[in-house]
Order: C-alpha cells, then sequence, then structure tokens
C-alpha cells in the first residue's frame, strides 16, 4: 500500500473513515487476533502512530468498525421502525460494503471480545422477528423458533447472496422477503 496518505494531510474526519475502511479490510481478511495495528496502517496508507492518534487501541479500531457497520446498517434498513425496504436496505449496505457485513455477522461472533456485541444484535434480531412473525403464530413455541431462525436465516441469505456475485439484486431482496414467508408458514400448523 502506498504511503501517499501519510504525506498528505486529510481532516480528522476523513483520516478517521481512511483508518475505519482500512482495518475493515484487515480485519474481515485476518481476523482481530492476527491482525495488528501496523498491518491496518499499512493498508491505510498511514504510520501506526497516525492510527494511534485516532483509535487508543486494537480493541477500540475494532469496536469502531462493528460500530460504523451498525450504525450504516441502521440508517439504510430503517431501524427501529423496519418495513418492506428493510431487507432492500440491508442488502444495499452489504453490498457497498462486504467485508464489513461479513464482519459483523460472521468474524466478530469468533472473537471472544465481542461476543456479547454479537449476542446483542442477534437479541435485537429476534425481538424484530417477534414483533413482525409472533402476532401471525398461534403456538407460542413456534413463534419463538421462527423469531429465533428469521434473523440468522436473512443474515446468511445476504451473505450467500454476496458469496453468489450478487446475483440480479433487483430481485434479491423480493426473494429473501420469500424465504423469511416460508420460515413463517412453516411455522403455522
Amino acid at each position: 500500500m502506498s504511503t501517499e496518505g501519510a504525506t498528505r494531510r486529510l481532516p480528522r474526519a476523513q483520516r478517521r473513515a481512511q483508518i475505519l475502511t482500512a482495518a475493515t479490510s484487515a480485519f474481515a481478511r485476518s481476523g482481530f487476533a492476527a491482525t495488528s495495528l501496523d498491518d491496518v496502517a499499512a493498508e491505510a496508507g498511514v504510520t501506526r502512530m497516525v492510527v494511534y492518534t485516532h483509535f487508543e487501541s486494537k480493541t477500540a479500531l475494532y469496536q469502531a468498525v462493528l460500530d460504523r457497520m451498525q450504525d450504516r446498517l441502521h440508517d439504510a434498513t430503517g431501524a427501529p421502525d423496519y418495513d418492506r425496504f428493510s431487507v432492500a436496505g440491508l442488502l444495499d449496505v452489504a453490498a457497498a460494503d462486504p467485508a464489513g457485513f461479513r464482519l459483523l455477522f460472521h468474524h466478530a461472533a469468533r472473537e471472544p471480545e465481542f461476543r456479547a456485541e454479537v449476542d446483542r444484535i442477534r437479541a435485537g434480531g429476534y425481538e424484530v422477528a417477534h414483533r413482525y412473525l409472533a402476532a401471525d403464530i398461534p403456538d407460542p413455541a413456534w413463534a419463538a423458533w421462527a423469531c429465533h431462525l428469521v434473523p440468522i436465516v436473512v443474515q446468511e441469505a445476504v451473505i450467500a447472496w454476496l458469496d453468489a456475485g450478487q446475483p440480479d439484486p433487483d430481485t434479491a431482496a423480493e426473494r429473501i422477503t420469500r424465504v423469511i414467508a416460508g420460515i413463517r408458514a412453516a411455522a403455522v400448523p
């Protein structure tokens, strides 16, 4: 990576965004434990000291990467008032930042320091599914099953869509919505 960014002075917010983008790529490629701040600095084209001027530690940087992705997802999906356009927003963010999406929903779950964060996200997904599905599913046990399953399936469907090369983006949201409807139908007697 070039050090051109290190010699050119950027406004603080732009430099921070540059470091977050580089950190997202580096962490998604090698994981939290195997990625050093030197790796992030090299990816960003800055020095390690520049990274430290924005983030006090590798843990703080990783958390900032996760927070940025969550903020993007909340903005794009209309959180907390999800609607029929929320899946499309989820796909838009994933397409714009596949590494960040994978980092949040796959890699962070494997990092002990961030497991509680992932569990909180999963609990939020359950709550959203419960808000929209539970009233339509008379058996509480099957309602709980569907509400646990839907967020996991949606996340995995988006990752599978990314892995498949983002086929037919104009119909991807509708297809994932049909999967959600299939889970709901399977839970209703």
